[in-house]
């Protein structure tokens, strides 16, 4: 008999016999504060806190609760709520068990959120006014690490998230893996958080085209290593920050980079119509892809950010431009940006595409660019440019006529920048045929060869 009850007191601090209807017992309070208990408890299904929790408190026990999904899990996330308020989730670590449950699939269709096309996520929040996640630990999990939709006054603080994110049928990066905030999330703020070896996003606002933008939001001091995708994306967004984050090792493993499907890596990223938006401060370092991407982006600042690659043209398969301009959204156009202060430091091909107007590109250090040699050597790094536009990928810094959308260089200021890399003295500021160098002003920049072979 002794022996019997000794085995039961394991298995419920395992989380094997009664321990999961021990946790669901416990999360059908919808105020208070909940302590989880100590141990790890597997999963057949998602843990759902009640509908309209308002002040609710999860708590893991000091010395650790683990939450892991069986193999058998079925359920959109480990733990999901929704139309609460106030709901404070701190001192829990996850495991999804990738490795069982990951389902090789692509994204959903363009008018389909995120949160209705994804399973096996950590923590899933819809319609929650009030949403603080704290101090949180997620490994191998197959769908997002956690996932906010449709909410407001949302904190994430502390997270460590590693070694997630699924696959599409190609094997390449699905998006998923990291922190994702959809559907007009506003007044959010994500710092402190600690993202390794994450097949697709790290931190990123989504929306569909129909739906609220994201708002009023901080993305700061968050730290990345090891991203398949962009490391952060702010995507259909107003007044947005992001601010001293680091990364290194972005568009990594390259077998996963998502080619089909066009997802080429970035530091920082940009989606949709994004507008009184700030980076600054950012830190990134072996970057497959680019550095930043401005595609939607208008109306705001980009400034004090770094990007570095110390290594040759043929070590970044995915490697672009340093600085891109974009216009894929309709409601946008390309306006009012400053470019200042920023540090790109090796790029496959040129520091910096421009398109649109009234933009203020100053005081940058462009250097090590176009590291791929174009157009001398083409037949070696595909130095392809669009039809009648020879000088595209050989430009310090390239004025052009159009993006997704006709969009001519005009009306901005382009000065006192240092640019310097292959045949960069003759090559230093370029515009594409039909765009007047005259029509923008171009003055003080520095401009110089720099030592090849790198």
């Amino acid at each position: 008999m002794r022996a019997i009850s000794i085995i039961s007191a394991l298995l419920l601090l395992t989380g094997c016999g009664d321990g999961e209807a021990r946790l669901r017992r416990l999360l059908q309070q919808t105020s208070g504060t909940v302590d989880l208990p100590a141990g790890e408890f597997e999963l057949s299904s998602e843990l759902a806190v009640p509908d309209g929790a308002r002040d609710l408190e999860i708590r893991g026990a000091g010395s650790g609760t683990l939450l892991r999904a069986s193999a058998k899990f079925n359920g959109r996330a480990m733990l999901r709520l929704g139309r609460g308020a106030g709901v404070r989730i701190t001192g829990v670590s996850f495991d999804g068990n990738r490795e069982a449950l990951e389902k090789r699939a692509g994204l959903p269709p363009s008018d389909v959120p995120f949160a209705r096309h994804f399973s096996g996520s950590g923590i899933l929040a819809d319609q929650v006014q009030g949403l603080s996640i704290s101090d949180v630990a997620f490994r191998n999990i197959a769908g997002f690490a956690i996932l906010v939709s449709r909410s407001s006054n949302v904190v994430i603080h502390g997270a460590e998230i590693r070694d997630s994110g699924s696959r599409n049928e190609k094997g390449r990066n699905n998006t998923t893996g990291g922190i994702l905030l959809e559907e007009g999330v506003a007044s959010f703020e994500v710092r402190y958080s600690v993202l390794r070896d994450i097949r697709g996003n790290g931190i990123w606002t989504h929306s569909n085209y129909g739906s609220p933008r994201n708002r009023d939001g901080v993305v700061a001091r968050n730290r990345f290593w090891n991203i398949g995708r962009d490391a952060i994306q702010i995507g259909h967004a107003v007044n947005v920050r992001i601010e001293d984050n680091v990364g290194t090792r972005i568009g990594y493993p390259v077998d996963e980079v998502d080619t089909e499907g066009g997802g080429t890596p970035v530091g920082i990223d940009t989606a949709g119509n994004v507008e009184n938006s700030v980076y600054a401060g950012n830190r990134f370092e072996e970057i497959n892809g680019k550095c930043i991407d401005l595609d939607g982006f208008h109306h705001g600042e980009v400034r004090g950010n770094t990007c570095v690659n110390r290594g040759a043209a043929a070590d970044y398969p995915f490697g672009h431009y340093g600085i891109v301009f974009n216009n894929a959204n309709p409601d946008m156009e390309s306006t009012g940006i400053l470019v200042s202060e920023n540090t790109i430091d090796g790029t496959k091909f040129g520091g910096i595409f421009v398109i649109g107007r009234r933009h203020r590109i100053a005081g940058n250090t462009l250097r090590n660019l176009n590291l791929a040699g174009c157009n001398e050597s083409a037949a070696v790094y595909g130095c392809s440019h669009f039809p009648g536009e020879p000088d595209l990928l050989q430009a310090g810094i390239y004025l052009g006529r159009g993006a997704e959308r006709p969009a001519l260089a005009r009306d901005n200021v382009i000065e006192a920048n240092e640019i310097s890399g292959h045949k960069m003295s003759s090559r230093c500021v370029l515009a594409a045929p039909g765009v007047s160098l005259a029509a923008n002003r171009v003055a003080g920049n520095r401009c110089a060869d720099s030592s090849e072979g790198r």
